[in-house]
């Protein structure tokens, strides 16, 4: 007996599912005699790859796991004290083992399908209740980017509202924090916006032609300022004004709404959510109610199902970028759900009373700070502080002197107007902390240490005008979780009503819903990763430093680009940074005039969008019959916008899934006529190890990390947007204003250097685990199994668009059009597929009436085999309908999603049995996943609009109601 030792630890096997045996069956079952043949068939010749990936062997979870740790150990994680936004904190270690660490809430999609998304839904609901109670706004949206994205937002915003005619001028005040002004003046200059940023004190909003104004409460360097009279002269001239706040100051602050603010935002990082470098962390944006129907991003609303329950959706859907297209005010398409879900849990886990101690702690330790530095003979400006000190030191050198001494202590603080040194305490701040830091200074200015004593009742020395006298987070939810296992129980409740990868396989088109592996994912959670402050000394992040080398080098290997920028921290993001890249560079040579793009009238939603945000004008090309460019629209697009021609936006295969086989030419049409090719990077996972955006002729591509990449899509974010460049766009890639990077010249897309740093491991994990064979292959079985799907679905749904030999790239369209002539409509097949314990594919996207399928090459030839099966069933469902066999209204599409209330009624008279609503295959049978309400009704919801929790009134009211029921109609 012959034994030949070998690797048997391998990575890719557990991520590319389908094994030798499945994938012989799937190729006879297509009609090729290999998997080199179909891909031969698939991507044109012209463009593929003429040698292997190269990038670094593929390493084992346990070697990846041992070197990445070692990597990471070269991070410092000093206690930061630099605020500016980002501060240590806390996260529960019951909510980061359920919520964070746990598959059931990270790998689920954005609640497009509703019914099967209730627990993330009230989760968020969760949220925006948390934000809208502690600014004293009317309505908060689902969270947005970051906060700097989120003040730009409200920018836009307020300018598309105002009524003043020629109004351009944006005030910043210069106590705003400087990354967010920074990404201010990044997002106000293409679209003619002027950005005046001073001091706000001595503003006169009746001199300019003004719209708007931001403020920061508390300021940059801590200062609480009186804002009431500067709202006032900004109502009366008809100035719109934002605030940028602090949660935890709103605990013991004025609320903003009370204030008379028209928008607030800010941070929800500190309710519980590491730093992590950066990122990624909830922006929050909170309103009033007459700006709901122009509100940025996503809106949870309540509303009712089929029965008459209460039931939550994502509302107002009609302002998504695929309906608005050119005509939308933001590119925004995702949010932040994983991090709000941490954030709003973290108010349920700690109520009001705990939060408002952690705010009262953390001001009586800064008082206590102020008094020993006083009795040092430090001098501290702030004459109202919530957490933040600023001290004026004598001289500069006397501050370089501190900076040394802290660092020996492994203490950062914030160094600026070089005599001033700033002091943000935090949550996890404690007495023993505050001594540390007066040790620092003692040591300086060569004096004994002076004793941290904090007395047991502090002062609040504010005006009574600071001091919040409002209620907030009344309701039950956040004072019924308080111990542990209430809030593990209310946790799983919620999880519960959640389809997730964890249940089946989620076959979006465009959207890759692909493994997220837990050796990906362990990182994430280390402190060496969690730990480091944005703006912490770069020396003190080499361990980053070599992430961000490493995965630039890859993704430039991967593109056959010459750089890539990893700050964009959402694909939206991601296309904005690539067109203002664009942008820089036709100006560096003077050609200010070029601001034409081309966009195919397939494109997502937010390429018109983006463009319109790049200060751009949008020209639609035509699509062929086949789903194709119409080529010959293009070029005579070109030709008459040649002088002003920027770009061409594709998406490269197509939206359609198909790999065009003109795109080469297509792409050298744009560069004969002066323009640059942005390729949408959504379907890379079509692309990688086969052909690359360079290859096809583009000069701008980003990448979504949350689909090829395997960044889990978190329930709708976060994800990680970059984008790389050909050699001569690379100075235009995005820079910074607090760590600037070298070369760069156009300002940031996101608030911190490096976007959402933190889950860049889990790209980093994926490629080094792969290897540059692993993800080529990759590549291949997405579109084995895609072709495998078609393969077995086309006899039953026309596939509306392939290639040349009939083969559809890593995705397909399924027509579903035809079945409105029997009254079933695509979204009847979406929730039908509930009730088999599916998620929809995409629906109508990119095409209505249709659905779009993504298998994904995580997926075994069971899993696709039995989503197959269920498709099949649907039809013959349908077939009945088509016959008149079932009725046409009251049949089992029409009443799908089946919940367990609605087949567990005494008296069952709909035509059909309950096993079949319920358990219409075997699988369903023994694994069955229950959706949690029926069929929303989204327009009863947007009609009537609640996007918070159900005040407590509603409760009682409904008690009494059931009282009533109980003692019968003789009461």
């Amino acid at each position: 007996m012959t034994l030949k030792p070998q690797l048997a630890d391998v990575f890719e096997a557990r991520h590319n599912a389908p094994g030798a045996d499945e994938q012989a069956a799937m190729l006879r079952t297509i009609g090729v005699a290999s998997l080199a043949q179909l891909i031969d068939e698939t991507v044109p010749p012209a463009i593929r790859l003429q040698r292997p990936l190269d990038l670094p062997a593929a390493l084992t979870e346990r070697a990846f796991l041992a070197k990445f740790k070692q990597i990471a150990g070269q991070n410092q994680v000093f206690k930061s004290y630099i605020g500016l936004g980002y501060h240590d904190t806390t996260l529960p270690p019951v909510i980061q083992r359920n919520i964070l660490e746990n598959p059931g809430w990270y790998t689920a999609y954005t609640p497009y399908q509703a019914e099967i998304a209730q627990g993330r839904l009230e989760a968020l609901i969760n949220y925006q209740t948390m934000i809208i109670d502690l600014t004293g706004m009317e309505i908060a949206n689902a969270s947005l980017l970051d906060e700097g994205t989120a003040a730009a937002e409200a920018m836009h915003m307020l300018h598309s509202q105002t009524k003043k005619k020629g109004a351009q001028q944006y005030f910043v005040s210069d106590q705003v924090l400087p990354q967010t002004i920074d990404l201010l003046r990044t997002r106000a200059t293409p679209v003619g916006i002027e950005l005046v940023v001073g001091d706000h004190r001595r503003l006169d909003l009746s001199a300019g032609s003004f719209f708007g104004a931001m403020v920061q409460y508390p300021a940059a360097d801590g200062e609480i300022f009186d804002y009431q009279d500067f709202i006032a002269q900004a109502r009366k001239n008809d100035v719109f004004v934002v605030m940028g706040a602090d949660l935890l100051a709103l605990t013991l602050l004025t609320a903003p709404g009370e204030l008379g603010a028209d928008v607030c935002v800010g941070n929800s990082q500190r309710f519980g959510v590491p730093m992590g470098y950066g990122g990624p962390h909830a922006g929050f944006f909170a309103t009033k109610d007459q700006f709901k129907r122009v509100l940025p991003g996503r809106l949870i609303g309540q509303s009712v199902d089929a029965a008459g329950n209460k039931a939550y959706r994502m509302a107002l859907q009609t302002r998504e970028q695929h309906i608005r297209r050119e005509k939308a005010t933001s590119n925004i398409c995702t949010a932040q759900v994983l991090l709000s879900v941490l954030a709003g849990m973290y108010a349920v886990y700690h109520g009001p009373q705990r939060l408002r101690q952690f705010a009262v702690n953390t001001h009586s330790l800064a008082q206590t700070l102020e008094a020993g530095l006083q009795k040092l003979g430090v001098e501290q400006t702030n004459e109202h502080y919530f957490d933040t000190l600023n001290l004026r030191l004598e001289s500069a050198e006397l501050q370089q002197a501190v900076r040394k001494e802290a660092k020996a202590a492994r203490l950062n603080f914030r160094y600026f107007d070089e005599v001033r040194v700033g002091i943000s305490l935090n949550q996890n701040t404690e007495l023993a902390d505050v001594a540390d830091i007066l040790n620092v200074f003692a040591k300086v200015l060569g004096k004994a240490t002076a004793a941290a004593t904090q007395a047991e009742t502090l002062e609040l020395t504010w005006p009574s005008s600071f001091v919040r006298t409002s209620d907030y987070l009344t309701h039950p939810v956040f004072n019924s979780h308080h111990a542990e296992h209430e809030l593990l129980r209310y946790m799983k409740q919620l999880e519960n009503k959640d389809l997730s990868l964890a249940h089946s396989m989620i076959a979006l088109g465009s959207c890759t819903m692909k493994l997220n592996a837990t050796a990906e994912m362990i990182p994430v959670t280390w402190p060496e990763i969690g730990g480091l402050h944005p703006f912490a000394p770069v020396e003190q992040a080499k361990g980053y430093e070599q992430i961000f080398a490493d995965l630039q080098t890859w993704l430039c290997e991967v593109t056959g680009f010459a750089a890539v920028s990893l700050q964009p921290n959402s694909g939206a993001q991601g296309e904005y940074a690539g067109l203002l890249a664009i942008r820089g560079y036709h100006e560096a040579r003077g050609d200010h005039h070029r601001n034409v793009a081309l966009i195919p009238a397939s494109a997502h939603g937010t390429n018109p969008a983006s463009a319109v945000m790049a200060g751009m004008q949008v020209v639609v090309v035509k699509s062929t019959e086949d789903g194709n460019i119409d080529v010959a629209d293009l070029t005579a697009q070109a030709t008459k916008y040649a002088d002003k021609l920027s770009c061409l936006m594709v998406t490269y295969p197509s939206t359609h899934g198909v790999y065009e086989e003109t795109i080469i030419d297509i792409c050298q049409t744009i560069h004969e006529h002066g323009g640059r090719v942005y390729m949408d990077g959504a379907n890379m996972n079509a692309q990688v190890g086969l052909t690359s955006p360079a290859i096809i002729g583009a000069d701008v591509c980003h990448l979504n990390l949350h689909k090829t990449f395997c960044i889990p899509h978190g329930g709708g974010g976060p994800g990680v947007g970059p984008i790389g460049v050909v050699a001569d766009l690379a100075p235009y890639l995005p820079g910074h204003a607090v760590v600037p990077v070298e070369g760069r010249v156009n300002g940031s897309v996101s608030a911190a250097p490096w976007g959402s740093a933190s889950i860049l491991p889990i790209s980093y994990a994926y490629i080094s685990m792969m290897g540059g064979d692993g993800l080529q292959r990759a590549t291949e079985l997405a579109i084995l199994n895609a072709n495998y799907i078609k393969a077995r679905l086309e006899a039953h749904y026309p596939v509306l668009y392939t290639g040349r030999h009939g083969r559809c790239a890593h995705e397909m369209i399924l027509d579903c059009r035809h079945f409105k002539k029997a009254g079933i409509e695509v979204e009847d097949i979406a929730k039908r597929l509930m009730d088999y314990g599916f998620h929809a594919p995409t629906v109508s996207f990119p095409v209505a009436g249709t659905l779009m399928v993504e298998p994904t090459e995580s997926e075994s030839k069971p899993e696709l085999d039995r989503f197959c099966d269920a498709m099949i069933a649907i039809r013959k469902e349908i077939a009945d309908v088509e016959s008149g066999k079932a009725d046409a209204k009251d049949n089992v599409l029409k009443h799908a999603p089946h919940t367990a209330a609605t087949v567990l009624v005494h008296d069952w008279t709909r035509p059909y049995s309950r096993e079949q609503a319920v358990y219409p295959t075997e699988h369903a049978r023994a694994n069955k996943f229950w959706p949690s309400v029926s069929r929303i009704d989204s327009a009863y919801g947007d009609r009537n609009l609640i996007c918070s929790c159900t005040p407590i009134e509603q409760y009682v009211d409904k008690e009494e109601e059931l009282v009533q029921a109980d003692k019968g109609p003789s009461y």
